[in-house]
């Protein structure tokens, strides 16, 4: 398939309505389509995996063609070079989570990313880092739990940036991992407790909304904190 045809096949998907939307979600509109992800996925499916046809996509700078550039690129053809060149063009959070859940995930650097990103100064870099820590603890399901406890404190070193879109993509990380297994989320309770304690308004709202959730019924039934007594026998 020829870049120009897909690019115009989005185009005639375009929503005005959905792209006045948007601010809502904190997502700016311009250069936006308004395409829906499940349209992009069903187009996707279309396309198939074709990595040239990604780059060029890549290339438009259009935020749906960058999300459908994701879904088709191969991982397995994705060099560290191009990694780091679509992480620096990144400037909104829906293409940042979709690029990390659909192609950066997937590649050979998933885990080493997540380390160096989270180290890094530019915004939707560092969120990449955390959105991967995040995509790791659900479906990496063959990483250690020694991995998730690494990421565990980096989260607690990064707890302090209160950029919105960095403490948002930290706190998703803290909840997964926490929701991975019992042991990782008696450590990420344990964890979250720490950055309560930090003297910082974002770090305080990260750890206050983790431990809701992680301390909460409905995780600790799924994981076994919690053992739901027996019944008395009949007398």
């Amino acid at each position: 398939m020829h870049p120009a045809d897909i690019l115009d096949e989005l185009r005639s998907m375009s929503s005005a309505k959905a792209i006045d939307g948007l601010a809502r979600y904190g997502i700016r509109p311009d250069n936006r389509l308004g395409v829906s992800i499940p349209a992009l996925r069903r187009l996707a499916r279309k396309i198939g995996r074709n990595h040239e046809l990604a780059g060029k996509l890549w290339a438009s700078g259009i935020p749906e063609a960058r999300i459908l550039a994701g879904m088709i690129d191969d991982p397995a053809l994705v060099t560290e070079a191009q990694l780091e060149s679509w992480a620096l063009d990144l400037d909104s959070w829906d293409v940042c989570d979709q690029c990390c859940s659909n192609l950066f995930g997937r590649t050979t650097w998933a885990l080493e990313k997540a380390m160096g990103w989270s180290r890094r100064e530019e915004e939707f870099v560092k969120r990449c880092g955390f959105v991967l820590m995040a995509h790791m603890a659900v479906h990496h399901k063959e990483a250690g739990d020694e991995v998730f406890g690494k990421f565990l404190q980096v989260i607690e070193r990064e707890a302090t940036d209160d950029r919105n879109f960095v403490k948002k993509a930290v706190n998703w990380a803290l909840r997964q991992i926490g929701k991975r297994n019992r042991p990782l989320n008696v450590l990420a309770v344990e964890t979250s407790r720490r950055i309560m304690s930090i003297p910082s308004r974002a770090a305080r709202w990260i750890a206050r909304d983790a431990l809701r959730e992680l301390t909460g019924v409905k995780v600790q039934t799924r994981i076994g904190g919690w053992q739901t007594p027996a019944s008395e026998p009949n007398r």
